[in-house]
């Protein structure tokens, strides 16, 4: 059999570096499996984008992690979940691939934040897409209808961690302001989702403008531990995914510029290749 054949690596995408934190946590959980990260950083940020550009733009990466190998992908990428992973999973799926999957990282999240509040009331801190979509909003009410939740846009926040802005002066203004915005929504919050994979880098920041009692979710440790149990429930899917232990990298836009600052979010060195499309 050729290794084209038998080399069937779980999908990992993302707009830009920002799930290369879950892919991290996903990594630590299963490290026996496959993985094939993509980066579409040459139109990254996808944030700001409109629902038919982030949904067309998300499909073509989507259409060619499949023709490299992947029956099962996960967008790791919050904005891309929200505007485009239900038009995918309904309309594109039955169509290109009836056997492969497509999942998101806000489901997982939404499923278990009822857990992690004693007041009822949540806040979300995401980008502008994420936020204007509605989607945690939709999600948590299915789960936990009795939960109040509360959404704060922070639209500097991915540009400040890809520009490695992050420790400066400058993204401890937009912190604090996003943050005690959110707060100041309802100040008994007790739970925050962080609805951006790119947060976690600046959870120490975001920390400093909380009070003690609140919880910050972040959703590598939670999509990984949703994926290993998804494996266990569709044993149909899991026997797809090949088995070596190799992480394979890929960039729409320079390799090198993608590699320095992925080994950052990934907590290793990273080695890319480039993917035209």
């Amino acid at each position: 059999m050729s290794k084209k054949s038998t080399y069937k690596p779980i999908g990992i995408f993302d707009s830009g570096f920002g799930g290369l934190t879950v892919l991290k946590e996903i990594v630590k959980e299963m490290p026996q499996y496959d993985y094939l990260y993509l980066g579409d950083n040459a139109r990254a940020p996808y944030g700001s984008r409109s629902f038919e550009t982030v949904y067309e733009y998300t499909l073509e990466c989507v259409n060619h992690l499949f023709n490299m190998g992947c029956e099962l992908v996960v967008l790791a990428c919050n904005t891309a979940s929200a505007k485009a992973l239900r038009t995918i999973q309904q309309k594109d799926l039955p169509r290109i691939g009836p056997n492969k999957r497509v999942l998101g990282v806000i489901r997982p999240t939404t499923e278990i934040i009822g857990n992690h509040t004693k007041s009822g009331n949540v806040g979300v801190l995401g980008t502008a897409g994420t936020v204007s979509s509605g989607s945690y909003l939709v999600e948590i009410e299915k789960f936990f209808p009795n939960i109040h939740v509360y959404q704060e846009a922070c639209p500097m926040w991915v540009p400040l961690i890809e520009n490695n802005e992050h420790q400066s002066e400058g993204a401890e203004y937009f912190i604090k302001k996003h943050v005690e915005h959110l707060m100041q929504q309802q100040p008994n919050i007790d739970a925050i989702i962080l609805g951006c994979t790119h947060y976690p880098l600046i959870i120490d920041k975001i920390k400093k403008y909380l009070p003690d009692n609140v919880q910050l979710l972040s959703q590598g440790t939670i999509v990984a531990k949703g994926l290993k149990e998804y494996l266990h429930r569709h044993p149909e899917m899991e026997i797809n995914c090949s088995k070596s232990g190799i992480v394979s990298f890929y960039t729409t836009d320079l390799t090198a510029t993608f590699d320095k600052s992925a080994t950052l979010f990934y907590g290793k060195e990273v080695k890319s290749k480039h993917l035209a499309l």
